[in-house]
């Protein structure tokens, strides 16, 4: 198994100043397949997520069940070091800052039939990291992802009707899912949405849920498996201090952290190392509302791992269970690993 050095080769975050007119965004590191965006001042836009299967300029909303639509003056073009975007104030307002997390899968696509629907996938196995597209049939199939490893973790959206994203996460078990627009914990049984059935090193399973495969709908899924010193998925419990809060081994530094309440009602919290990455300043965005950065101080990233240093039940409440997935800056494998510190 191919070991990750440089966790920048596949995952990265960037941060960038608007202008309202054509903008190439370097710096990434690498030419993207998944890029996500967020206006850090504007809580009038709305997360625009693209990728390399779907093709640029097609965009789906994480805090929205709307439709994916063409949106010309979008991300236009995926780039050898990030991308280019238009005059769309979402992606490139004038003087708005801005926030792209950018994930590597392939650079390119491959028919995968190891499913009963045959998917389009944009796979990498040494990130662990996968963009799958298929055709829903509304009843109980199978899906390739092209991994070779077991996801832990899927995010699907229906991209051609209304309907909401689902979201697999082995935490919650395979008989739970969620909803990545709400605040909802974990929603079950999830026979309709997953055949409440774990996935495979080969497939994930779909059942006739319009969210995971309504009959004639394109559907759009991205896919991760744990790579060790890179990615991590996994849970923890709260307990509302915040001196001492619950702290979250992961096993590397995290440039990325996705935590989400399970057993109640809770935003979906993202931090990451570049807003403005120093403890104890490190910003919040909302993947399920489109807020502005919140700089709450929600989490402290360590060199090894996160520990939540607020109270509220969002991140930290006393006896409350959370899911979380979180990519590394610094792991602690690696032929060329240098030990991280927190700042």
């Amino acid at each position: 198994m191919a070991q990750i050095n440089k966790s920048s080769e596949y995952f990265n975050t960037i941060t960038y100043t608007g202008n309202s007119s054509t903008l190439s965004v370097t710096g990434v590191g690498f030419q993207p397949d998944w890029t996500w965006i967020k206006d850090r001042n504007s809580a009038g836009d709305d997360h625009a997520l693209y990728d390399a299967v779907r093709g640029t300029t097609k965009r789906i909303r994480s805090n929205q069940t709307d439709t994916e639509n063409t949106e010309s003056a979008g991300l236009t073009s995926f780039d050898s070091d990030g991308f280019t975007v238009g005059t769309n104030g979402a992606s490139n307002g004038d003087g708005e800052p801005f926030v792209a997390w950018n994930w590597l899968g392939a650079n390119g696509t491959a028919s995968n039939t190891d499913g009963s629907i045959t998917s389009t996938v944009s796979a990498n196995t040494t990130s662990g990291f996968s963009i799958v597209s298929y055709t829903g049939t509304g009843a109980n199939a199978t899906i390739g992802h092209g991994l070779s490893s077991v996801p832990k973790t899927i995010i699907i959206k229906n991209r051609s009707t209304l309907d909401s994203w689902m979201v697999y996460h082995v935490g919650a078990g395979s008989n739970a899912y969620f909803h990545l627009e709400t605040t909802n914990g974990a929603l079950s049984p999830s026979t309709a949405q997953f055949q409440a059935t774990t996935p495979t090193s080969s497939v994930f399973y779909v059942g006739t849920s319009d969210g995971t495969n309504k009959s004639s709908s394109n559907m759009i899924a991205y896919c991760f498996a744990e790579k060790k010193g890179f990615s991590k998925f996994g849970t923890y419990t709260g307990n509302g201090n915040n001196a001492n809060g619950a702290f979250v081994y992961t096993g590397f530094k995290p440039a990325f952290v996705i935590f989400k309440r399970t057993n109640d009602t809770g935003n979906w919290q993202l931090l990451d190392n570049k807003r403005l990455g120093y403890n104890p300043l490190n910003y919040t965005l909302y993947p399920n509302t489109s807020l502005a950065d919140q700089d709450e101080g929600d989490i402290y990233l360590y060199s090894n791992g996160f520990q939540l240093r607020g109270t509220g039940t969002d991140g930290n409440g006393s006896g409350s269970t959370y899911i979380y997935m979180a990519f590394a800056e610094s792991p602690l494998v690696g032929t060329n690993n240098i030990p991280a510190t927190a700042r």
